[in-house]
């Protein structure tokens, strides 16, 4: 059977709540039904004969049957409204609907593909498994409005994230995301096609505007999820004194990140890579916190904000981002960590996973994504050998 997601157009923006109440009037039906049963009860003793006795006997018990299962529906798609945050399917549910859940993993893909690359999948796939009872969303430029995409198309990253209960994708909307914030002055009058570093600036942009909006936590594609993180307010240390921005969390309408998108704009040079990134977070919590180096795995914390040690998120520093697509001898635990960021954007060789490789990379992924790595490593590798054995 085929699938679709359907990808909502801006309008639909809008928060809209299910239908889950009544106006005060009862179903027609069953009004009529239970007048039915009080005016014309069944007779006790029937003159033409025991049979026609018995057969209304029988029609009443099964339209009694009727009217209860019914009820019993009705209650229960009431109990699902009340209770559940999903009482419909959730591909027709909008992006605001599920960011005001609360509390939401956000990944963007500022690319036009619409084909997730392993990383990309493994990613997502690891924090809806470590949050099973938040939403995970992926934003992708690439989706247009109306998008209907069949899942058992060529689009296998697709098929396999859509199919996950937490994870939900939707189109990129940057004129939508800005809207009520310092940033939409900037992006309207920014032009892409002049912009070098337009993917990784729009990305920075966009990731500050949701979590200012609607809370959360954000991260890069390329980090791996491993055991949840207990800090709401929180910026992760690349190393001493100097923050990334691949992956942090605050609550909806934070005054830290309404100041940083205006730090943004003021401060705006597109031509320094991570200007609006990295070094934007970083200047800001300079500016209002003494920033010391670490000297164990202990946390810093300044203004209520969480400043996490470096082993939380980087215990491989991007130097070293290599050591992720070697065989070590005895892998490390991480025990320290949180997440794991894989510096993709250090690997311009591509390096990949490879199935029986046994490098660390492929460690992580049988533990924290093990749908991504059967699906789109063993199988795409099966099914290559196989076509060059047909050939």
């Amino acid at each position: 059977m085929l699938q679709t997601v359907w990808v909502s157009p801006p309008g639909s923006w809008a928060l809209r709540q299910p239908d889950c109440h009544h106006d005060g009037k009862k179903p027609s039906w069953k009004c009529g039904f239970v007048r039915t049963l009080i005016q014309h009860p069944c007779p006790r003793h029937d003159p033409k004969g025991p049979g026609k006795a018995r057969m209304l006997k029988k029609i009443q018990i099964c339209l009694c049957c009727f009217f209860v299962v019914g009820i019993l529906y009705e209650i229960s798609l009431l109990s699902s409204c009340c209770f559940s945050y999903m009482p419909m399917s959730k591909h027709f549910l909008t992006p605001e609907q599920v960011l005001n859940l609360g509390k939401s993993i956000i990944f963007l893909e500022t690319t036009e593909r619409l084909e997730p690359p392993p990383l990309v999948s493994c990613s997502v796939e690891s924090a809806a498994r470590i949050y099973q009872d938040r939403p995970i969303i992926l934003f992708m430029k690439g989706l247009t409005n109306d998008t209907v995409l069949d899942l058992n198309s060529s689009y296998a990253a697709f098929s396999l994230l859509s199919s996950m209960k937490n994870v939900f994708i939707f189109p990129l909307q940057m004129e939508t995301v800005f809207q009520e914030t310092p940033l939409l002055q900037w992006y309207n009058q920014v032009i892409p096609e002049q912009e070098k570093n337009w993917v990784h600036i729009s990305s920075d942009a966009s990731r500050l505007a949701l979590i200012w909006k609607y809370g959360g936590i954000y991260m890069d594609t390329d980090v791996i999820s491993i055991r949840p993180i207990p800090e709401e307010s929180f910026l992760a240390a690349q190393k001493s004194q100097f923050s990334s921005n691949g992956i942090f969390g605050f609550p909806a309408h934070h005054k830290f990140i309404w100041e940083c998108m205006e730090n943004f704009v003021l401060k705006y040079n597109g031509n320094i890579w991570g200007n609006q990134g990295p070094f934007l977070m970083t200047r800001m919590l300079k500016a209002i916190c003494n920033l010391t180096d670490f000297k164990g795995t202990e946390d810093h914390s300044c203004q209520n904000i969480s400043f996490l040690n470096p082993q939380r998120f980087y215990p491989i520093p991007y130097p070293a981002w290599g050591q992720y697509y070697k065989v070590w001898d005895k892998s490390p635990s991480f025990n320290q960590s949180y997440a794991l960021h894989l510096w993709n954007f250090m690997n311009h060789n591509r390096k990949a996973v490879v199935a029986g490789s046994n490098t660390l990379a492929e460690k992580l992924y049988k533990a924290y994504c093990p749908t991504t790595y059967k699906d789109l490593i063993q199988n795409a590798e099966l099914r290559d050998f196989t076509r060059s054995g047909d050939a």
